[in-house]
């Protein structure tokens, strides 16, 4: 089984990078530009990341990272248990409260067609992402990782976004979550996939 991994290590497909530096797969990785015509060949909407495995494409950075866990047994609690289900309330959460706050503030600032972006909305966007950065948090509670002494991919996307909300000026006040955050980031694996 061969893994190709599309899209620029400064998107989302940093995660799916760390995640297989975290499982110890080998890939290739081929940096196509989101909307390029290299990558609507994989991904007619033009979105990263893309992951080709053989004869298939997968889309979406968080459905390959969780098809990635499963598939190699690690990361991830098995499906249709309680731990399983508090890990998709993690990562669900994340996505809603977090990814899509840091999303939203991006569309606003370049990504929208400008007559239609509203620069005002992000001092409410940096207010609400405060808040859910407290509430992940609280729910972590002194563990060492979201799901307790096991690092599954919500850690991933959590971290990810804290990177994400440092490069777009969002500050980071929660200390706990700046030394959690610190600590993931100072993880072997995650500096390979920055280089990958």
């Amino acid at each position: 089984m061969t893994y190709t991994v599309i899209g620029p290590t400064i998107t989302r497909t940093f995660r799916v990078l760390w995640m297989l530096e975290e499982l110890g797969q080998s890939y290739d990785h081929l940096e196509y530009a989101p909307r390029s015509d290299e990558l609507r060949q994989y991904n007619p909407a033009g979105k990263v990341p893309v992951l080709l495995i053989d004869d298939a494409t997968l889309t979406d950075s968080t459905a390959i990272m969780q098809y990635l866990a499963d598939k190699h047994g690690d990361m991830t609690f098995p499906a249709g248990t309680i731990k399983r289900a508090r890990q998709d309330g993690f990562t669900q959460f994340i996505l809603d409260e977090i990814d899509a706050i840091l999303w939203t503030a991006a569309r606003h600032t370049f990504i929208l067609p400008e007559e239609k972006r509203v620069p005002e909305v992000k001092q409410s966007l940096k207010w609400e992402f405060a808040r859910s950065i407290d509430e992940l948090m609280r729910r972590k509670g002194d563990a060492p990782f979201l799901m307790g002494d096991q690092m599954t991919l919500p850690d991933i996307i959590a971290t990810h976004c804290g990177s994400w909300a440092i490069a777009a000026g969002f500050p980071l006040e929660n200390a706990d979550f700046r030394s959690y955050s610190k600590s993931l980031r100072n993880r072997a694996a995650y500096a390979r996939a920055g280089a990958a």
